[in-house]
Formats: structure tokens, C-alpha cells, sequence
């Protein structure tokens, strides 16, 4: 199971690692967390430099994609030749966006019909795409997810968790990354946003 984190230049940080974080709580044997960029080393919008831990093709393959943000997504999206090394396919992948990751969604022509959450920066330009913006941290429609505001990115984790290893593992995840004397209630509202999604 290989979850690939799409990392831009000028990535948000919390959207890319709280979801690593997240994800990497799983500990089993196959179960693979990775940071997908397009160059070797990326910049984040606060000037930390990461490693690319995997590449944009290998991230198509990848079982479960999250598509981090950033301050330079539309300039992402506006590169035909980046765009096409993704393959991305909600037949054989789960696939989630974090705030301005929904632009990416939008041009890949993933949110067809499917209504999305994105961040208050980012909303005008997701509905110019001709998406439907939702006033909340999170939806999923099937294998495609979307979640609105840095921190909702533990939702979208909390998602590839709970379809990939089930509730129990994604409350468990929660419960570990929560905030002591407030996990009982984080791990309430994690599944309280996720669950309706997991039918």
C-alpha cells in the first residue's frame, strides 16, 4: 500500500506532513508513505527545503494520492508538461486535494459533478474551474476526496486510513497525533467529518 503526498515548489508544509504524520502511524508490514515531487528537492512557501522521497510517475501508480498545496499550484496547473506526468485514476486510486490541490483535481477533470472544500484563498478560483465549493473541512464522493484548510489535511489522512485499514485504525492514528486530555475529542470530530463519507 504506497500513499504518494504531491509536493510542489512553494508547498504548504502542514498540508504535506500533517498527512505524512498521519499516514505514517500505520505500521505494517507494505504500507508506504512518500512525498511525490517533480524536481529532486522542492521549497516550501516558508523557505524548508525537502527531499522528493518519490517521483510524479511513481505517484500514478501509487494506491492512494494526496495532492498537497501551495502558494504556486496555479502555476502548477498552468505547466501542461507537469500536468501530464500525472495519471492519476479514481478507478484503481484513492485520490484526495488539499485546498489549492482541488485545482489540480479540476484541471485533471476529477471533480466532474463531484462538489469540493478548498481554502477561502483558493475558492474563487476552484469555482472559476466550474467546481461547486463547499462551506466545510471536508467531503469525499467515492475515491475522490477534498478537504479545506491546512489542518483539515488530518481528514484527509483519517480518510485513506479508514478505507485502506478501517475506522478502528484511522480512530487509533488520531488518537496517538491528538493533543493529551483532547483525544477522545479530535478523534470524535475526525470521524465525525469522515464517516458520512465511508459509505
Amino acid at each position: 500500500m504506497h500513499t504518494a503526498i504531491l509536493t510542489f515548489e512553494g508547498f504548504n508544509e502542514l498540508d504535506s506532513l500533517i498527512a505524512l504524520g498521519l499516514l505514517r502511524r500505520i505500521q505494517r508490514p507494505g504500507w508506504r508513505v512518500t512525498l511525490a515531487t517533480p524536481t529532486p528537492q522542492v521549497r516550501s512557501m516558508n523557505g524548508v527545503v525537502m527531499e522528493g522521497q518519490s517521483t510524479l510517475e511513481e505517484a500514478s501508480q501509487a494506491d492512494a494520492v494526496i495532492v498537497g498545496s501551495g502558494l504556486l499550484t496555479r502555476q502548477v496547473v498552468a505547466d501542461a508538461a507537469l500536468m501530464a506526468r500525472l495519471q492519476l485514476d479514481p478507478a484503481r486510486q484513492l485520490i484526495g486535494a488539499q485546498c489549492s490541490g482541488a485545482l489540480v483535481l479540476a484541471k485533471l477533470g476529477l471533480l466532474q459533478g463531484v462538489a469540493a472544500c478548498t481554502d477561502l484563498t483558493t475558492k474563487p478560483w476552484v469555482q472559476e474551474a466550474g467546481v461547486s465549493v463547499l462551506d466545510q473541512p471536508f467531503f469525499a464522493r467515492g475515491n475522490v476526496a477534498t478537504a479545506g484548510g491546512c489542518l483539515a489535511a488530518q481528514y484527509l489522512a483519517t480518510w485513506v486510513i479508514a478505507r485502506t485499514e478501517g475506522v478502528e485504525a484511522a480512530a487509533q492514528a488520531m488518537h496517538y497525533v491528538a493533543p493529551v486530555g483532547e483525544k477522545d475529542e479530535y478523534v470524535a470530530r475526525a470521524l465525525r467529518n469522515v464517516s458520512p463519507c465511508l459509505a
